[in-house]
This record gives structure tokens, sequence and C-alpha cells, in this order.
């Protein structure tokens, strides 16, 4: 297309989205917050071993260069001029880790993603060398407590099993990064001046990062054994952090970062600390809830949603609920994460969430779908589930990755109870929807006795939002109304603001009369509260969470890193129980000969 036939759109801004299934590439009109295009590509899990989950790090940069291309592709097709992409900003899948050669630009193993199990005897072993064995002992300064999830033992399980790690880190070569790191490193030149960064939100996610400093800290480096030589800088949310180096888009300035959950807070403007009547509540990777303060009035099923709500949730792989504390950490005592929300600029202060974590919400409809196969696609969950409409006494709970917010059981596995014979994969199809929807209530319970002020509505979104069964099930479980933004790139757009509002950018303003209204879909809880209805189901699956808890012991027994047979306690007593069994009857029978 000839140059004078573009269509000049003002000031763009591009967003790389990398989660834990797949990477994306979106452009943004800085003035609208409209979508123009947009191109995704999938991104393969490993699983090697029971529990293991990777990823490898250069598919995952290959990804990004695909979206990159052919977005610009499309965006040239529809006579839009690339060249007013001004910004990119980045949103990735927190905590999974990387670990690479400065010098030849090489991974040195395969990305450890967050969902990964196989740190959990390092975790026993470090929670073994604190006072009282206590798991929160490192709270009061990260804001998390020791488990799987977090980066810092990912790393450590690396420095300890690899070699490749291992020598790399004594000889000064080897550089550690959540997704986020490897991605600026790798797009701003890599070995050849590529920059090490990382920001606040991902940096509070690895157990390194002091969330009262807002920097990595030598006790808990030392904690951890890990030397703070191989660490990226951290750096604010929004401001630039170098430039693209190659591709279409050489030249144009990386200038945000945030964590993917984050990014979606921002994204959903929650920016409104909880101290106000209105709370913000936020769960990642398919559901978002976002704050109660929208007008009374309704139309039909749309509504504006307040630009300032604290509020966020968020449906996806995991589910993570949000609620904005404004600029003053707070430590939850009911089993939710202390969180850096974002940080939007240099000299901007830092802002501060609680944060419930479901390990697994959308990931359970990928189970059915892979593993049992009762499904052909993940659409086909909602019509499945919908033939019955009820799960006929059967819950299910996907502890597939141990149990995240508000127990932090690592011992817990995925169970399926209270099956009869009439009991069908429609029945099991439902019971995994109620599983995403129970779960978010565990987290909203948590949420309101921390913030001490209940949520009058959620606020959601991700790709299981579209599924509106569950969207109305949410609502039932609640008791409260569900509210879908019309906007589903919450995240992306997040990114974008941040890299569009940076200082040496400024084509995104943040200021509150520039924001755009979002309009929203609403689902109102349709079944009556004081039938009780929604708590004897909310009690009878607490009942199979308990059910679920201590499967598996938490020390390999193997010699190799790896559980044996007896890691599984109800398997082992079956096991121990028979040879005494054997034992018995031998000898009981050599007494009558």
């Amino acid at each position: 297309m000839a140059a004078s036939d573009r269509i000049m759109l003002g000031p763009l801004v591009g967003a790389i989205d990398q989660g834990t299934s797949s990477t994306r590439f979106l452009v943004f009109n800085a003035k609208t917050a409209e979508l123009l295009s947009h191109h995704q590509v999938e991104i393969k899990q490993k699983f090697p071993k029971e529990g293991w989950v990777e990823q490898d790090p250069k598919q995952i940069l290959q990804s990004v260069y695909e979206c990159m291309e052919r977005t610009c592709e499309k965006l040239s097709q529809l006579g839009i001029d690339i060249s007013n992409i001004k910004a990119i900003g980045v949103c990735n899948q927190r905590e999974t880790t990387v670990v690479w050669d400065k010098i030849t630009g090489e991974p040195l193993y395969n990305a450890i993603v967050w969902l990964d199990l196989r740190t959990q005897s390092t975790v026993e072993r470090l929670i073994n060398r604190t006072p009282g064995k206590n798991k929160n002992h490192l709270k009061h300064k990260t804001g998390l407590p020791i488990s799987t999830y977090f980066s810092a033992v990912k790393l450590r399980w690396l420095m300890d099993n690899v070699d490749e790690v291992r020598s790399a880190v004594h000889s000064g070569r080897a550089m550690f990064g959540t997704i986020d790191s490897w991605l600026i490193w790798s797009l701003t030149g890599a070995k050849n001046g590529g920059v090490h960064c990382t920001d606040v939100t991902n940096a509070s996610r690895t157990m390194l990062f002091n969330v009262h400093t807002l920097d990595w800290d030598p006790e808990l480096c030392q904690f951890f054994d890990i030397p703070m030589e191989i660490l990226p800088k951290v750096r604010s949310s929004s401001e630039i952090y170098g430039l693209i180096k190659s591709g279409s888009l050489t030249g144009v300035p990386i200038s945000g970062c945030l964590g993917d959950q984050s990014a979606a807070l921002v994204g959903q403007m929650c920016f409104k600390d909880g101290q106000a009547k209105n709370t913000s509540l936020r769960p990642s990777f398919m559901l978002i809830a976002m704050g109660s303060t929208l007008p009374r009035a309704y139309i039909a099923f749309q509504c504006y949603s307040d630009p300032f709500c604290p509020l966020y949730t968020r449906y996806g792989t995991g589910c993570f609920l949000l609620y904005n504390t404004g600029q003053k950490p707070v430590m939850s005592e009911h089993g939710l994460l202390t969180t850096v929300a974002y940080k939007l600029g240099r000299d901007k202060p830092a802002c501060y969430a609680l944060e419930g974590s479901v390990a697994i919400a959308g990931a359970v409809i990928c189970w059915l779908k892979d593993n049992l196969g009762i499904i052909q696609s993940p659409e086909e969950v909602e019509k499945l589930a919908a033939s019955v409409g009820t799960s006929y006494g059967c819950y299910f709970v996907p502890a597939f990755s141990g149990l995240y917010a508000p127990y932090w059981e690592p011992s817990a596995r995925g169970i399926i109870c209270g099956l009869t014979q009439f009991t069908n994969r429609s029945h099991i199809a439902f019971a995994a929807l109620e599983a995403v929807c129970f779960q978010t209530r565990e987290i909203l319970d948590a949420m309101n006795k921390d913030s001490g002020i209940p949520l009058k509505q959620l606020q959601v979104d991700g790709g299981m939002t579209n599924n509106k069964l569950l969207m109305q099930l949410q609502a039932d479980i609640l008791c409260i109304p569900v509210v879908k933004p019309s906007m589903p790139e919450t995240t992306a757009l997040g990114a974008a603001m941040a890299a569009g509002a940076a200082e040496g950018v400024r084509v995104w303003s943040l200021e509150p009369e520039d924001l755009t209204a979002v309009t929203c879909e609403r689902f109102e809880p349709q079944i009556n509260p004081e039938g009780k209805e929604s708590e004897f189901r909310y009690a009878r699956w607490k009942k199979a969470v308990a059910k679920s808890m201590n499967w598996e012991t938490t020390a390999p027994l193997n010699g190799n890193g790896e559980t044996s047979i007896f890691s599984s306690l109800p398997l082992g007593f079956y096991i121990l129980g028979s040879m005494f069994m054997l034992i018995g009857a031998k000898y009981i029978s050599g007494l009558k000969i």
C-alpha cells in the first residue's frame, strides 16, 4: 500500500502479552484505547515428570517475534502506518523462572513454570531451617509464604540440580530472570548490550524482594544462598528500559512492564485503594473482579464501571483476586499474599495489593479435554454442563498443584467425590465449573475478612468469562452480581497504558478525565439467598477440600529427588497393611503346621 493511502490514527502503543498457554502482540490506539489488531501463538508446555511443568525460553522468544511481525503485517494490510507505534509494554506470566548465559545468550535449562511442583523438597528443607518451622518466616519482608509457587525456590533447585546452571553461576556468566527479564534482555540486544531488568511487580513474586524497600534484600538472598550479581535491576512499571533492536519495530522503546495480574489491575483501572467503602478484588488467567462502585441504574445488561475501583478478579489458567490497598503494604491474616500492584513511574509511589491465588481454574477445562477426553474443545464444556444444570452431588477439587490461597497446602491433590451410578460426564463438567466458582468464593471470604468490607459485586474478565453458565454460577455461589467488561483485553491494555504513559513517551494519559468508560454485561444471582442453597453447596465443597489434603508427603524418599510410591499416604498404608497381613497369614499358617 502506498504511503499516501495509509490511515493516520495518531499515536499507537503495542503490548506483548506472554502467558502460560500463549503469546500475543496487540496494538491499541493511545487516545481511544481501541484494539486495532493482534496476533496469537500457542505455547507448548512440557511435563517431563509428574508435577514438573516446563517451557522452552527460545520458543517463547520466537513466539514474541512472530506475533509482532504478523501484527505489523495485519496493520499494514488495514492501511495503518506502523511507524505510529510509539512504545511497547510487556506483561507476562509471573514467577516462571529462566536462567541463561550472558556470553552465549543461550538458556541453560527450560523455564520452570509457576505451576511446577518439583521444588517441594526444597521448600520443606527451607521451612525446616526456620524457627518453629514456620512457612511465613519471611512474610514480613516478602509478603509471601515459602512455597513452590515463587521464583527463589525454582532458582535454588536449578542451582542444586543442573550442572550448567551451577557452573555458570560460579563463573559469573549466569543471568536470572522471570519471563519479562528474558524478553526485555533479548529484545534490546541480548548478548550485545541487552538490558537486564525487571519491574517491581515481577520482582515482588520472587521471595528475594523486600516489599518495603522495593529492592533485592541481602538477607533474603543469603537465606536462599543466591548471589545478588545474577539478579536483574529492579525498575518501575512505567519507564523506558531500552529499544527494540531487530524486526519491523526496530527503534521502538520498551517502556512498560507488569506481571500479568498487575497489568490487568491497571487495565481495569483499579487505581483507588480499598480504604474507601468500595472494594476491589482480582484473580488471574481467566477471571477478573473489579470494584463495587458502579452506578445503581442499569439499562438492560449494560452498565458503566467506575474507573477507580480497587478490586479486580481474572479467570485463566489460574484465578487471582487483587485488592488495591494503596501506598501501604498490608499483611493478610487469612492466607492472602501481599504484592506490589504497580509503580507507574520512577518518581511515582508504589501501590500495593492483597492477592488471592488459585493454581487451577481454566486449566481444569483443559484437563477435561486433554486428559479425560470428555470434551473436544473448551467451548463444549458449557453446553455439556448446561444439559444437566447440576452436578448431582458431585464435587471436584482440582488440586493438581496442591492448594494455593487461602490454604497453602502442597500436600493436597485433586479429587472427584460424591459419585453415584447416576453420575455421568455432564455432571463432572458441571462440577468442574462449580470448582472454579467455589475457589473464588474462598478467596472472596478471605478478602472480606482482611478488608472488613463485604464486596457488593464482582467484576470479571479473561477467557473463561465467555462461558455464560460459569458467570451465572459465580453470581449464584457468591450471591452478588458478577459484572463482565465488554473490553476483554484488559491485561494487554494495562501493559500498553503503562508503556504509553512513561516519561519520554507520554502518548497515553492516565488522568481520570481522560480514561475511557467501559461497558459491561451483568449477571444477577438467580437463587434465593434465604433458601440457603448456595451455603449448602459451599459447605459440601469445603468438605471435599478437606478430603483432598495430606495425600502427598513432601520429602523425596528414593535418593534421586523423586518421591516413591510411599509418598502417597493412602497407597503407602495399603501396601504396608497388605505386607503385615501376608506376614501374619504366613505366621498363622506356620503354627498350624
